[in-house]
């Protein structure tokens, strides 16, 4: 399969020695049965058409949709008018933006940053999941999907993240708060990068002990992987 990863951040700069950027991440995570084409968006490389690429995979970002960043817009266009014409899967970020595209709202929110390894309890069964068993997978964000638009399906959350894993099956389309991108390495060493900045010591500690956890990375990349395909 064709995929175009619609590349919207990347790892701190601190980081960005250890660690390959996200559209690489995803590219590991999808596996070799996907061709992959990476399109930097944040310095205006935008597809020419919806039909250009076969799926379409919205990496995190560090920016949130009410930034004034020049190429947000023109990205909410395009997932916009790509709606119901190819697949398509968000992630953080991506998951927020897919949200406003399509009718909902998203906030910075109140209950402040989810980092760590967080568990998601499913509510129905799509027909690309294996089964309704809960999903642990790392998180680092603050903005959060606070309402969905018409015909979006809530497919999962938590106490913390109510709306965390969305359907719009009229648009062909998924999205999830969480990485499933993420390895444990890169997901301590994000946090570790922030330690006595934007998280306390004490926040920090917590959300690393967290990461030795059970992690269903490989279970979501399954079911990514079969939503694309179909």
């Amino acid at each position: 399969m064709n995929l175009g990863i619609l590349e919207t951040g990347g790892p701190p700069a601190d980081l960005g020695d250890r660690f390959q950027g996200y559209a690489n991440m995803m590219r590991r995570m999808m596996g070799p049965a996907f061709r992959a084409r990476t399109y930097d968006i944040r310095a205006g490389e935008m597809p020419g058409s919806p039909d250009e690429c076969e799926g379409w995979l919205i990496t995190g970002s560090a920016a949130g949709v009410y930034d004034p960043e020049p190429w947000i817009a023109p990205l909410k266009d395009f997932l916009q008018a790509a709606s119901g014409r190819r697949p398509m899967v968000g992630i953080c970020f991506g998951h927020q933006l897919m949200a406003e595209a399509f009718g909902g709202q998203v906030v910075k929110s109140p209950k402040g940053w989810g980092i760590g390894l967080h568990r998601y309890d499913l509510i129905r069964k799509a027909s690309w999941m294996d089964n309704t068993d809960p999903i642990r997978l790392p998180v680092s964000h603050q903005d959060q999907v606070v309402a969905v638009g018409e015909g979006c399906d809530v497919l999962g959350g938590s106490g913390f993240t109510p709306f965390g894993l969305l359907a719009y099956p009229d648009r062909n389309a998924i999205s999830m708060q969480p990485h499933p991108e993420f390895e444990p390495a890169y997901a301590e060493a994000l946090i570790e990068s922030r330690r006595e900045t934007r998280l306390t010591a004490a926040e920090a500690d917590a959300a690393i002990a967290t990461l030795t956890g059970p992690n269903d990375r490989d279970r979501v990349a399954i079911w990514l992987r079969r939503f694309l395909s179909t």
